[in-house]
């Protein structure tokens, strides 16, 4: 029997309820707020957003449903050696923020495509637990993480940062470190999540600066093996540290920025304060004040 594991958004969470509403059984868990039995799969929705699916085709209908999606489509031009970079937890709320940049040569694509690499998007929760540990043994790569301590630190009104800005700093290190360990790359793409012309006008502050041209190009992890490489460790690490964070406040904090994010929020400036959210979450996000007015 396989397992699969997702945090579904509020849109998500509602499509999926009227797929299976015809599937729908009796709840198993009182935490449960949906159960389901379809194709013969157990789909059970948790208060959290989380979504269990077992069975022994488990990620068969994750895809039918398509809370999962296939590879990449592979983009001819990146059969020269390669520096990708991606990263997670931009749009969470909760947790940091994690930046990675990977180096692939043309040598690798058949092993990384035998091993099922794909966008951390489309990926289970378990999948890329089990893909992380290889990636980060087998392929040269640089992983960087803002905490959302030093996040609150560094973006804001009157603040070194901008939520653009942080991240082309962030790329930008990422890719100077790891040339520094000596790859030699032909091309550096960056999942695109800016202009060109505003990454241009940020990096251009940075200490460091990377002296090769940088394509951003959209939708790259789906594209190129070096940037989907980079999704999957940066996933990996992101999940990690938003276990982490929770673990010290045995509290499960919920990825994404829902209404979970609120509720969770909210409960953690009852018993905490507002400086202990500071150290879990990105305080100028709209989730802040939701949590503030649940208060009053």
């Amino acid at each position: 029997m396989s397992t699969v594991s997702l945090t579904l958004k509020a849109k998500e969470i509602a499509l999926l309820t009227q797929k299976l509403s015809s599937y729908a059984i009796p709840n198993r868990h009182t935490s449960a707020v949906f159960t389901a039995k379809a194709q013969g799969q157990m789909v059970t929705l948790y208060q959290s957003g989380k979504l269990v699916i077992q069975g022994n085709q488990a990620e068969k209908l994750a895809e039918t449903l398509g809370l999962v999606t296939p590879g990449p489509k592979l983009s001819l031009e990146q059969n020269v050696p390669l520096i990708g970079t991606d990263e997670v937890g931009n749009g969470s709320y909760f947790g940091g923020i994690a930046v990675v940049a990977s180096f692939v040569e043309p040598s690798q694509h058949t092993f990384l495509k035998k091993l099922g690499v794909g966008d951390s998007k489309g990926l289970t929760d378990q999948k890329i637990r089990q893909l992380a540990p290889v990636l980060k043994e087998k392929i040269a790569h640089r992983a960087l993480l803002l905490s959302p301590q030093k996040y609150n630190q560094v973006v804001g009104e009157g603040k070194m940062h901008n939520a653009v800005s942080v991240k082309v700093a962030l790329h930008n290190q990422a890719i100077y470190l790891l040339m520094k360990d000596g790859v030699e790359p032909k091309r550096i793409v960056v999942d695109a999540f800016t202009t060109a012309k505003n990454y241009a006008k940020y990096v251009k502050y940075e200490q460091h600066q990377v002296s090769m041209p940088i394509d951003l190009i959209q939708k790259a992890e789906n594209q190129f093996l070096a940037v989907a490489v980079s999704s999957i460790i940066a996933r990996n690490l992101f999940l990690e540290n938003l276990e982490q964070l929770g673990q010290d406040l045995h509290l499960t904090l919920p990825s994404g920025a829902g209404q979970a994010s609120d509720m969770v929020a909210s409960q953690i400036i009852k018993q905490y304060g507002i400086e202990t959210l500071s150290h879990l979450a990105k305080l100028h996000f709209a989730n802040t004040k939701k949590a503030l007015k649940r208060l009053e």
